[in-house]
């Protein structure tokens, strides 16, 4: 599957559990190829402390990793650095901005420097939003320069790839999703006995 085909799927799939085998495969490699120490490539700090706070919103920590935990934003990072076109990146980082402009109206200061409370009722606000638009939005794609689609509204993309990027790790797949993780390289065949198995 390429990139953009499972960047489509990603777009396009109503819940989680339409994502193929191979897709769900495609974007566990995505978390093999973070490196040990975060080393960001396309967010910079600032943008990616709202991507850390805003996932941990979505999926905060409880008896389980949240997304932080996961690293769900240098997943998100990569996504955005090899993955998106100039225009998807552009509009994501514009979303960015104008979370962190809505915060300084309501509370003063950046979405990442806002208490608990603040960021889930920004948060719940931009949900609400997203509810009105799909609630909204016919039946097929509109055309560019039509009304507005699901796909390009910033909180459907930062929703959906904080739960993929955290179901598709290590802790979301076998922790949440009670899904186990098939090894990617083969161990070999076992050795078989000589002896054969007493018969009663």
């Amino acid at each position: 599957m390429r990139r953009r085909d499972a960047l489509k799927l990603l777009a396009g799939a109503a819940a989680l559990p339409l994502l193929s085998g191979e897709a769900y495969s495609l974007f566990q490699a995505v978390h093999e190829q973070l490196p040990e120490s975060a080393a960001l490539r396309t967010l910079n700090p600032s943008q990616n402390s709202i991507v850390a706070a805003m996932s941990e919103v979505i999926i905060p920590q409880t008896e389980t990793p949240g997304a932080k935990a996961v690293r769900v934003n240098e997943f998100i990072d990569l996504i955005l650095t090899d993955w998106y076109d100039d225009a998807e990146r552009k509009q994501f980082l514009a979303g960015l901005a104008s979370v962190n402009a809505r915060s300084r109206d309501l509370f003063a200061m950046d979405f990442a420097d806002c208490a608990p409370n603040q960021q889930a009722e920004i948060v719940a606000a931009l949900d609400e939003e997203l509810d009105q638009l799909r609630d909204a939005e016919l039946p097929g794609s509109s055309p560019r320069g039509g009304p507005p689609r699901i796909e390009d509204n910033f909180f459907y993309m930062m929703k959906r790839l904080t739960l993929v990027g955290y179901f598709t790790s290590q802790v979301g797949f076998e922790q949440q999703l009670h899904k186990q993780i098939i090894p990617r390289t083969h161990s070999g065949c076992a050795t078989i006995s000589d002896e054969t198995p007493a018969t009663n």
